[in-house]
């Protein structure tokens, strides 16, 4: 009967220590993070006639750590990293797709314009693989580069109708984080402004 006794304290004494270790947790809580988007588009308006085909943007492809939302640094030679506490407000491929929609919406010569995501009928897509778009060390000197293979395709054919690689570079003013968002935004205009011509000349 004693024996009896003694294990029924012994099983409410590790019931009240787990129970005790229930409340507390040795996972570290997450570092809270600070969320960026680009800064709007400054492509300028084209001043040309207007096109009568419809474009639709697809969302470029890209590598799997450029399809995170994740800020990429190449600190130096090969070796990839990211900014620690940051990350962008939607994957890297998204937030260019955007970011061209709407300097394709500035520019004003191709006025019929959709996103992939939405799946319209468009005479033409443009698309492709999104190889770079990350801040890179230079001589120790950060800056912010993009890299884009573009295809135009002719959908009721399916038949590519031209492709281009293109590629932007933009030193960053600063050191904080502001300043290489700010970075991002000018290089993204930069090669927006040399992809729309592209696509216009093609397009005519």
């Amino acid at each position: 009967m004693r024996s009896l006794v003694q294990g029924s304290r012994l099983i409410g004494l590790g019931l009240l220590v787990i129970t005790g270790l229930s409340g507390c947790s040795i996972l570290p809580e997450p570092a809270p993070q600070d969320i960026y988007r680009l800064p709007p588009s400054r492509v300028a308006d084209g001043g040309a006639e207007h096109r009568e085909l419809s474009l639709r943007l697809q969302r470029p492809s890209a590598n799997e750590l450029l399809s995170t939302t994740r800020i990429v640094v190449v600190p130096q030679g090969h070796q990839l990293n990211v900014y620690p506490n940051v990350r962008w407000s939607s994957p890297a491929p998204a937030l260019w797709r955007d970011h061209l929609l709407e300097a394709f919406a500035n520019d004003g010569r191709i006025t019929r314009l959709s996103s992939g995501r939405e799946q319209l009928r468009a005479d033409v897509e443009l698309g492709g693989t999104l190889r770079a778009f990350q801040v890179e060390y230079a001589a120790g000197v950060p800056e912010v580069r993009i890299r884009l293979d573009a295809h135009l395709v002719e959908i009721s054919g399916k038949r590519i109708i031209a492709t281009r690689r293109f590629a932007v570079r933009e030193a960053v003013e600063g050191e904080q984080v502001p300043a290489v968002v700010d970075a991002f935004g000018r290089a993204s205009d930069a090669l927006a402004a040399e992809l729309i011509d592209w696509t216009v000349a093609q397009m005519n």
